[in-house]
């Protein structure tokens, strides 16, 4: 729904759970309309809104309005393009995809429909075909971990929740320098994870990043992937930086054991924070859908050397409305006369430059100690925050 939280409470006791949410809209405003407070009020009490785990499955299951590809491979310049190309190629129509990288790597999950009979692609020696050439695609002329193409079931998950699946089944997280590129970075501007064992049951896992819409969602998504369920719990935010603090346990009922899963525990957050962080500068394209749009949209990127570092790709009533991140090859800003050649290229009224999160302000140093400190109070007091209403 758009909502943003600013404030958190959460805490459960044996079988019962009480969380606290303080919300606003995308501006910032106290949510006063009752149709969406009630609605709002359904969701979170119907069964029916909380879909089990995909973790681990996969199915060849297209619905009849959309195929969809869940695709996985190592991260470069162009990739998306020659994704584009070749399902343009092979008479496929992207209707909606999201595409996330990190950490060398891309992953992407794209509806795409028959562009003659806009409806799903069922035939299986058709699809085997996508598959095989997407594939060729993905792993290029060198790729060290396996390149995937594979089509999961829609409709059960939402495509960010199974691109969190994904890249940490891919393994993302493990960091890794590519060589040759001297990117740009910040970086104290790359979140504060830190995995402590203060009490006996619990481990402590505290975050302070730059905020960010979705942000709890993809921690919450992660900590879920990770097996460990959090049973306390707050989160705080300030004009530009988030912090959260949640005590959790493995399923197995155990805290974090051993340094290893500490930093597994370190890494895994860091990245999860990290997948959707909006990098580079935010171009937003709004123009009339048509079949192959989006292949000659990314091929005029790749061929001005921009880099798409996430992408949304949203289809509704025969409009388009795309948003890119990009940067230079190497991860630096952009050249402003590349983009205003590109704008003149598609248009200026089709493709308009949003913002630009590179040159962006940095968020307020602040200590961890007095996190910390701050903390080991409100831990205390975890039975008090229960009585709020």
């Amino acid at each position: 729904m758009n909502l943003v939280i600013t404030k958190a409470y959460i805490s459960s006791d044996g079988d019962w759970f009480m969380d606290v949410f303080n919300v606003v809209d995308q501006d910032g405003k106290k949510i006063r309309d009752k149709e969406v407070m009630d609605y709002i009020q359904r969701r979170l009490e119907s069964n029916a809104s909380f879909a089990p785990s995909l973790r681990g499955s996969v199915g060849v299951m297209p619905s009849e309005e959309h195929t969809a590809i869940e695709l996985t491979g190592t991260d470069r310049p162009g990739l998306l393009s020659e994704v584009c190309a070749v399902l343009t190629d092979l008479h496929c129509n992207v209707v909606n995809a999201e595409i996330w990288t990190h950490n060398t790597r891309a992953a992407a999950v794209v509806h795409v429909t028959d562009d003659s009979t806009g409806c799903a692609i069922k035939d299986p020696k058709r699809l085997s075909t996508i598959r095989e050439l997407l594939c060729n695609v993905l792993k290029g002329n060198d790729d060290s971990k396996t390149a995937t193409m594979t089509l999961s079931p829609p409709g059960v998950t939402s495509r960010e929740r199974r691109l969190h699946q994904i890249m940490f089944a891919d393994r993302d997280y493990e960091r890794v320098e590519r060589a040759g590129l001297a990117r740009f970075e910040d970086k104290s501007s790359r979140p504060h994870v830190t995995v402590l064992n203060i009490e006996r049951d619990y481990t402590v896992v505290s975050m302070r990043s730059k905020d960010r819409p979705k942000l709890l969602f993809d921690i919450v998504c992660t900590l879920t992937d990770m097996e460990y369920v959090v049973f306390h719990g707050m989160v705080s935010t300030g004009r530009m930086e988030a912090y959260q603090e949640f005590y959790i346990r493995h399923v197995d009922g155990l805290p974090v054991s051993s340094d290893a899963e500490r930093e597994r525990v370190v890494q895994c957050l860091e990245a999860a924070i990290e997948r959707r962080a909006s990098e580079g500068l935010e171009l937003e394209l709004c123009t009339e859908d048509r079949v192959g749009l989006l292949s000659d949209i990314t091929r005029i990127f790749r061929e001005n050397s921009l880099c798409i570092k996430r992408a949304e790709i949203l289809t509704k009533g025969g409009k388009a409305k795309d948003t890119f991140y990009v940067t230079d090859v190497t991860g630096n800003p952009v050249d402003p006369k590349i983009i205003d050649s590109i704008c003149r290229q598609i248009g200026q009224t089709k493709l308009q430059v949003k913002r630009n999160s590179i040159l962006s302000p940095k968020p307020p140093q602040e200590t961890t100690m007095g996190y910390i400190f701050g903390n080991l109070f409100k831990a205390r007091t975890f039975k008090l925050i229960r009585s709020y209403s």
